[in-house]
């Protein structure tokens, strides 16, 4: 399938009510192919996330307490399904991957000044910035013990991926004091910050199940693309969605102050006023700043065109995911990248 035909697939395909039911359809199958798998890396994740001593593991434990989608060991758990039965060190990385992910969540919350995460006081407000940033530190540890028994392949794209983690958050840092109204900065950030852990997992579980080197990369591409369309559907929805459909609080990452997409093509918009001051009362806490700056968002058609692009980067990991062999999990895979755009359109 190539990029234009996946465009022409989504654009037929899109409205809320035909995509959406499959979705749904296909979580269930998700759930039936991979349940008992789920359950079993749901437990290892929390076996070590009590790998340490207190105070550090109670905020690990916390976060873990809290649930959460499990997007990643899902994901990684299905690439390996293409393959064969799903593997033991398939489950072992699965968590790995939870783990690097709550482990940013932690670290995320210290830098933001987060105060609430899934519905409970974060991890840093009950215990304090120091011992957040120490659990999610433990949790790193626990999630490079994990990957060190993998392919040595995996464990270094792991170290990698890592990396990238942290140069995305050091670019968005950055932002605080000079902000950024450059896609490419934006990009940067959400490559590093959001898709390097998906590609990482795809990669990871079609490498378990000894995939060829071709369907690796392609997984990889599926991963990173998808995790980019995650990122655009969350900014969109930040304006523009429903909390009792969603479960995202409105305005919650323009209340932070972060330079999102929608906030980026808003201030290209023709005769929109330099925003820099706005953010800058924003993150003083201004709410008629914040109400000021999300009607200015709404009304330049800006969320449109982060739609547009979450499709465009939903029909880019369709056209990669092509070169995996025929499986029930690939379609798996497929039709969860389909709903995530069905949730922007």
């Amino acid at each position: 399938m190539t990029l234009a035909t996946a465009l022409d697939v989504l654009s037929e395909t899109a409205a809320p009510e035909r995509v959406g039911d499959r979705a749904a359809t296909r979580l269930s199958d998700v759930r039936e192919l991979v349940a008992r798998e789920m359950q079993d890396v749901e437990a290892l994740v929390g076996r070590h996330v009590t790998a340490g001593v207190t105070p550090a593991t109670d905020a690990a434990q916390h976060l873990f307490a809290a649930g959460g989608k499990r997007i990643r060991p899902m994901a990684l758990l299905l690439a390996n399904a293409c393959f064969g039965p799903i593997t033991a060190r398939a489950r072992e990385l699965a968590a790995a991957s939870e783990l690097v992910h709550m482990a940013t969540l932690l670290h995320d919350d210290v830098i933001d000044d987060g105060d609430q995460r899934r519905g409970l006081p974060t991890s840093r407000r009950v215990w304090g910035n120091a011992v957040s940033v120490l659990g999610g530190d433990l949790l790193l540890v626990e999630a490079l013990r994990l990957g060190s028994a993998a392919h040595a392949d995996t464990f270094h794209e792991l170290i990698d991926t890592l990396k990238r983690l942290v140069d995305g958050e050091v670019v968005q840092l950055r932002g605080r004091v000079s902000v950024s109204l450059l896609e490419s900065t934006y990009f940067e950030i959400v490559r590093g910050k959001t898709a390097s852990l998906f590609e990482w997992a795809l990669r990871a579980g079609g490498r378990e199940g000894a995939a060829s080197p071709a369907a690796v990369d392609a997984l990889g591409a599926f991963g990173a693309h998808l995790g980019v369309a995650f990122q655009l559907v969350d900014d969109v929805l930040d304006y523009a969605g429903d909390v009792a459909v969603t479960g995202k609080s409105v305005l919650a990452d323009l209340t932070e102050g972060k330079i999102t997409l929608p906030l980026i093509y808003a201030a290209e918009a023709p005769g929109a006023p330099a925003v820099d001051a706005l953010v800058a009362r924003v993150r003083g806490g201004d709410d008629a700043a914040a109400a000021d700056l999300a009607a200015r968002v709404r009304s330049s058609g800006a969320c449109d065109r982060v739609r547009t692009a979450a499709l465009r980067e939903t029909a880019s990991a369709l056209a990669a995911l092509e070169l995996v062999p025929p499986s029930r999990a690939k379609d798996i895979l497929a039709d969860v990248a389909r709903g995530l755009a069905a949730r922007v359109t």
